[in-house]
């Protein structure tokens, strides 16, 4: 299952990483307890509109940006959920002379069929 709260502290995390503030930084800039902030980052809370804007007024990033990166984080993690419960489908792969290049499929989902002489496979 996939958690909202989690992925939302994960970015807010690496937000506050990347500009090398710590936690207590943060939290008295924000005026949140330092506890409370460590327990969203974490996603052990699930943290208020009011308590999002802080924290973002306090790093200095627009909400959107952070609700940008936490949909493109949920996007990857749905594709990550959805390739794991879906059976791989065989990748019908043209055989050629020399080496076969498969870019763009995740390595667990490709399955080749190579004719007797030698095909490489170079992971892209």
């Amino acid at each position: 299952m996939i958690l909202l709260r989690r992925l939302l502290g994960d970015v807010l995390r690496r937000q506050r990483q990347r500009q090398g503030r710590t936690l207590r930084e943060v939290s008295s800039s924000a005026r949140v307890s330092l506890g409370y902030l460590s327990e969203v980052e974490r996603g052990q809370k699930e943290a208020s509109s009011e308590l999002l804007s802080a924290i973002c007024d306090a790093l200095d990033v627009r909400m959107s940006e952070l609700m940008r990166e936490v949909s493109d984080e949920l996007a990857l993690a749905e594709l990550a959920q959805s390739a794991a419960a879906t059976p791989s489908e065989p990748v019908a792969v043209r055989p050629m002379l020399g080496s076969v290049s498969v870019t763009g499929v995740p390595p667990e989902r490709v399955t080749i069929k190579a004719p007797a002489e030698a095909v490489d496979v170079v992971a892209a």
